[in-house]
């Protein structure tokens, strides 16, 4: 979840923060590449179409790869287009279409080497200048794209390719986090010239049709850099706004997998011997949203009150069915740098209602607005609303689909919800911390909070990195505009015929490899 109208880039971060920029530096080939993570089945079989219902989508849906929208977008997006570095099941930074990413000693300069052979499904030459392209599209000032925020410091204009396989990266400041933002799947490499409308392809699968809001369809890529892969001849996408829907088509036979698995109905999949369930623990967090530049949550007694209303456990066994763990107000919790010595808010009635009287608004009834856009928003807010009766305040749940969800009032809405799929901390706070984030949904404007990020990631000491990421976890801990109660798995479920889909941190198994891993059996 990503520019402007839900651009929404959420996935993985994984160089860990936690990975010491001054080690890579010291070594000559920097990043390198990691041996192909090939499906863990043995003798996977080529061909077949495999069918996948993914939840949400509307007429809104898009195909640029740079700006994906809803979860079917995001699936699209990881079909068609690869990133220059991408992560493991474990969250962990590895090459892709580069096989080589190296720092300067300082981290203002880093540069990027491309395979050999690697083409585009039109049989193009994917080059340096491709590279460049790219970075230049994502950053463009007048359209910038969802990642441009995370490559702010970039000196765009002084990007050079020295020859096809060689892209030099600056920055006005050291960049310890480049290959965490080079590996967000909005950020994948097009051909110069890229047209959205008429995608060419640098990932496993090329577009043969698209109907937005209902179903788009994608075949073999002749052209994939990968050995062997995809080993499927097409995948076939199907929005599936209802859950209802999209579990039944499953069950009956219409598709071959889908996302999102309703927590209610594990148990039922799970009892059907043709049916498997994928579930990984995963860095996604559903939170609430609270604007804070708007009242009642620009006062931030009340923010403080509405965390204090949470009864996180409940939430944790409610909505999730015990599939997750609590939040404590603060995301990126498979970040090295998470700081779990802060103690865990519980819920608090009392405290939350004096809070509420000190700032004049005891008995206080709000909007806030759900979707089924991922699974748990609108139970989340079910179980909120009834929490919140205890501390006298009246939630009046108000769900919309997800094409409404995510349409000209999304970041506008005082109170409401998100999801969030894994991210490191810095790349998170790209997206949704800063003023002039794409996806500042709570209006976040902290010039302390800002201060700490901004010299966190010029830091390339990972110690003194993580003293300043902690230190600013706190302060959105104290007063930021998110409520996060927990950090669900994600659960999946497909056809036992279906091979080759593992569990993965990102919080999109189903889709984080694009399919190329999937086979069916024949």
């Amino acid at each position: 979840m990503t520019s402007h109208n839900r651009r929404k880039v959420r996935l993985i971060t994984a160089l860990a923060v936690g990975t010491s920029l001054l080690g890579l530096a010291a070594c000559s080939s920097g990043l390198t590449a990691a041996p192909s993570d090939s499906s863990a089945m043995s003798s996977p079989k080529a061909g077949g179409n495999l069918r996948v219902g993914i939840v949400g989508g509307s007429a809104k849906d898009s195909l640029d790869a740079h700006s994906p929208v809803t979860h079917p977008d995001q699936a699209r997006v990881i079909q068609l287009y690869d990133t220059l570095v991408s992560y493991d099941n474990d969250h962990k930074v590895q090459m892709a279409l580069a096989d080589k990413v190296t720092p300067s000693a300082d981290a203002t300069t880093w540069t990027v080497h491309l395979r050999a052979g690697l083409k585009f499904s039109d049989g193009k030459p994917i080059t340096a200048e491709d590279v460049l392209f790219t970075f230049k599209r994502i950053t463009d000032p007048a359209s910038p794209m969802a990642t441009a925020t995370s490559l702010a410091t970039l000196k765009r204009d002084e990007m050079t390719a020295p020859d096809a396989q060689t892209a030099v990266f600056t920055f006005s400041a050291p960049f310890a986090t480049f290959p965490d933002i080079a590996a967000q799947y909005a950020a994948g490499i097009v051909p110069t010239g890229y047209d959205p409308k008429k995608p060419v392809s640098s990932g496993p699968f090329v577009l043969e049709s698209f109907s937005p809001g209902q179903q788009s369809v994608f075949v073999k890529n002749p052209n994939y850099w990968r050995a062997g892969q995809p080993y499927l001849d097409k995948v076939t996408i199907i929005d599936f706004p209802d859950d209802t829907a999209r579990v039944n088509a499953l069950l009956g036979g219409q598709v071959d997998a889908i996302d999102q698995l309703p927590l209610g109905q594990v148990n039922v999949v799970k009892a059907n011997p043709a049916i498997k369930v994928l579930e990984s623990s995963t860095g996604s967090w559903l939170p609430f949203t609270m604007r804070v530049d708007q009242e009642p949550f620009n006062d931030p007694k009340v923010r403080q009150a509405f965390r204090l209303i949470v009864d996180r456990k409940q939430m944790v066994d409610q909505v999730l069915g015990g599939h997750g763990t609590v939040g404590n107000d603060m995301y990126a919790p498979l970040d090295a740098c998470y700081p779990n010595n802060v103690p865990q808010r519980n819920q608090d009635i009392a405290k939350a209602k004096s809070l509420l009287a000190e700032a004049g608004k005891s008995n206080l009834s709000v909007d806030l607005v759900t979707s089924s856009a991922a699974a748990g928003l609108v139970e989340s807010a079910q179980v909120f609303a009834e929490q919140a009766k205890a501390a006298g305040v009246t939630v009046n749940v108000k769900k919309v689909d997800p094409g409404e969800f995510y349409g000209d009032q999304y970041l506008k809405r005082t109170f409401s919800q998100d999801f969030w799929f894994t991210r490191d901390y810095l790349p998170q706070t790209s997206n949704s911390g800063f003023a002039n984030s794409p996806y500042n949904e709570t209006h976040w404007d902290d010039k302390a909070w800002s201060d700490l990020v901004a010299k966190a990631q010029a830091t390339t000491d990972e110690a003194a990195r993580c003293d300043l990421i902690k230190a600013a976890q706190e302060i959105e801990f104290d007063r930021g505009g998110y409520i996060i109660w927990g950090f669900p798995n994600s659960v999946d479920a497909h056809s036992a015929s279906v091979n080759g889909l593992t569990p993965d941190k990102s919080g999109i198994p189903l889709t984080s490899y694009g399919f190329r891993n999937a086979w069916l059996a024949q």
